[in-house]
């Protein structure tokens, strides 16, 4: 019996094992993402390693631009830049910045001279998608930095590197007085996360190095060196240190950690001479933004907002230390070993294993042991080894073994997937059958985040459409509203109408349930201009939404009877979050949102560094139907000039002082510069108080007349 046992488990492990290697041979985007962020979480756990002592980062800084004021910068102080930069001894000095436009011809002249005397300066290009048209000089003197040196094998056609149909450069003078010149693209993955870099590009036939490859050549004083064979870039050096680059000519980056891993200058205090003498000797060193705002900023596995330059010494770095993250025949063959072994060892096991838990235990534990050793590989021999294959190995021959072992409590698990999966959240689905008792009647006070959507005047669009035509619209509009706030890890409460409620926070433990809901009011509302796009192709109507969104304490579980009954929520905060949704009618606004929802989220912020996303405008502070105690709501913006903001917020406190005539003229010069429609809330508002004087003292308070 145990001997069948052992041939039914081996049989699962082998058809497991070749699923995988199918899927890892066929290199599924879905499962090639999920590897993707497997990877990342090992260059999290990782202790940070130390970048090459020899580069370094001149940064464009805050401190720097508040000094020598906004940037781009006169070029006579660039010009002083790279005097200095070589005065302190830098060896190399490359460019993250493009000079693609003229200034005035004096400083055009004088960075140009200071480039051409440093003698060691790597000017900055990037290629573009878009047309460009550049001039011939410019063309020609861009191919002085093409690779020369190529090692092509017979029958080679064509090499499968990046290409791009047009260029800009910079200007002839500057560009005729550098060594050298290196593109700075940098190309993300499909979920916009750079974990590699493009060394190598082909434009007009032929290829060009990046930034960072021509800043080594400079540095290493060595030339660059590529061979081509049938099958794309078999080799890159340069001088005699070989790039492992894969067939098209990218380098998986091993990252040091987040922003202000490498030694990091102010470029103000190298232009005011403010470092030791030779400070910089024998250094190669990249001069980009850091500041907000101009820097290119990029997410990287370590830190999602890194500055380009900081990406491109990355690069430097890995080189200069022979830090690279390998993935050669060697760990393609050690990934197939890891596939194939770890599901045979389950199969013994699962041979003398009959209780769910203890299985479970032992597929945890040998799935425990893989993500051990791989990781050990990847910290100690930087093997660049994917993650997802031998787990996908091991995760089918466990689940199709305890399939085999419990086939009814399986069939009932997918019965109620499919019975819950279509209205309410997929976490939820799970916790259901994982909990039954979750479907019984029963309430708990929780702290949520609710939402309330609606589509504004629905009657009166509703009297226009034919009954087909208001049901496509409904469900055109209702479906993707839903996979938002599913997305998000919402609970849809129910559909009132036209309108949408859900719930974050419940029945599953979300702990930023604030952030995800105002992300969702967001994403709503971009989602609602491609719907309307839709609905102008088809001859339908174009719609607007007004979203209300409250933050506290609630009643949440199953409530109705034995019979029927529903998972919601209900109490004040429920009540708010629909009285909020209707005063954007009176705010003329989109999103509105409590204070108690600011709160949580500025916690959040304080404590995780997160809800960046959004700006919150103050609105009013206002008493809604049904509650005494008045409410501080704000608007809940994607983006929006601050300024604007500041100014509004200011005439706001004004307003309330009383200064009703004051308060109008900023409104209205608000409203006149921005277009901004609730400043005519509040010059109307003016306008009556002006006439209509408030009898006594005034508490700022705005009372609501409708719900």
């Amino acid at each position: 019996m145990k001997f069948q046992r052992f041939l039914i488990f081996l049989s699962i492990a082998l058809v497991a094992i070749i699923i995988s290697i199918s899927l890892y041979s066929i290199k599924i985007d879905f499962f090639t993402a999920i590897d993707l962020k497997l990877k990342d979480t090992k260059f999290k756990i990782r202790e940070n390693i130390k970048p090459d002592k020899r580069v370094a980062i001149i940064a464009i800084d805050t401190k720097s631009v508040n000094e020598l004021g906004r940037w781009p910068w006169d070029r006579k102080v660039m010009a002083r830049l790279i005097d200095n930069l070589k005065a302190y001894g830098a060896k190399t000095v490359c460019l993250d910045i493009v000079f693609s436009e003229t200034s005035t011809p004096e400083s055009d002249k004088a960075l140009s001279e200071s480039i051409k005397k440093a003698g060691n300066v790597i000017t900055g290009y990037f290629f573009r998608q878009e047309e460009e048209k550049q001039s011939d000089e410019s063309l020609n003197l861009l191919k002085e930095s093409r690779i020369k040196v190529l090692r092509v094998q017979d029958n080679v056609t064509e090499i499968p590197v990046i290409a791009f149909p047009t260029v800009e450069t910079n200007i002839p003078i500057i560009a005729r007085s550098s060594y050298a010149s290196g593109f700075f693209n940098v190309i993300h993955d499909r979920d916009g996360i750079i974990r590699t870099a493009n060394l190598l590009v082909l434009f007009d036939g032929d290829i060009y190095p990046s930034l960072p490859l021509t800043g080594l050549k400079n540095y290493l004083d060595k030339e660059i060196i590529l061979d081509v064979a049938l099958y794309g870039i078999a080799g890159l050096y340069t001088g005699e240190k070989k790039i492992p680059v894969d067939e098209s000519g990218r380098l998986t980056l091993n990252y040091y950690g987040m922003q202000g891993s490498f030694k990091t200058i102010p470029a103000v205090d190298v232009i005011k001479n403010r470092l030791n003498p030779h400070s910089l000797k024998d250094m190669l060193v990249f001069v980009g933004p850091t500041e907000t705002g101009i820097a290119d900023v990029r997410a990287t596995p370590l830190d999602p907002t890194l500055p380009g330059v900081e990406i491109h010494a990355t690069l430097v770095s890995n080189i200069l230390q022979n830090n690279f993250l390998y993935r050669n025949a060697f760990v393609i063959a050690l990934e197939i070993i890891f596939i194939c072994i770890f599901p045979i060892i389950l199969a013994i096991l699962f041979t003398f294993i009959k209780r769910i838990v203890t299985a479970l235990a032992f597929f945890l534990a040998t799935m425990g042991v893989y993500i051990f050793v791989d990781y050990i590989l990847f910290k100690n021999m930087f093997l660049n080894t994917t993650v997802i294959y031998p787990i996908l190995s091991m995760s089918i021959t466990y689940l199709c073994s305890e399939a085999y072992k419990n086939l009814v409590e399986e069939r009932h698990s997918r019965f109620l997937k499919k019975a819950f999966s279509s209205y309410v959240s997929p976490a939820l689905v799970g916790q259901i059958i994982k909990n039954p008792d979750m479907l019984k009647l029963g309430g708990e006070k929780r702290k949520i985040t609710v939402l309330f959507s609606d589509i504004r005047s629905f009657t009166t669009i509703s009297e226009r459409l034919t009954p087909e035509e208001l049901v496509l619209l409904l469900n055109r509009y209702m479906g993707p509203m839903t996979d938002i706030l599913l997305a998000k890890k919402g609970t849809l409460d129910k559909y009132i109408g036209d309108a949408i409620m859900a719930i974050y926070n419940a029945p599953i433990t979300v702990e930023d349930h604030s952030i995800m809901a105002c992300e969702t009011a967001l994403d709503m509302l971009d989602k609602l201009k491609e719907i309307n796009e839709g609905f102008k192709k088809r001859g339908l109507i174009e719609i607007d939404i007004g979203i209300g969104i409250n933050t506290g304490d609630a009643i949440v579980g199953n409530m109705g009877s034995d019979v029927r009954f529903d998972y919601t929520a209900i109490g004040d905060t429920v009540n708010l979050a629909s009285r909020l949704e209707g005063m954007n009618k009176v705010y003329k606004t989109h999103a509105i949102v409590s204070e108690f929802t600011v709160e949580h989220i500025m916690e959040l912020k304080d404590r995780e560094n997160r809800g960046n996303r959004f700006l919150f405008r103050e609105l009013d502070l206002i008493r809604v139907k049904g509650k005494e105690k008045p409410v501080k709501i704000y608007e809940l913006l994607k983006e929006a000039d601050k300024e604007m903001i500041d100014e509004f917020v200011a005439a706001l406190n004004i307003y309330r002082q009383c200064k009703f005539q004051e308060a109008r003229e900023i409104f209205k010069s608000i409203y006149e510069r921005y277009k901004d429609p609730t400043s005519t809330v509040f010059i109307e508002r003016c306008n009556e108080f002006i006439e209509n004087p408030h009898p006594g003292e005034w508490d700022g308070v705005y009372v609501a007349k409708s719900k």
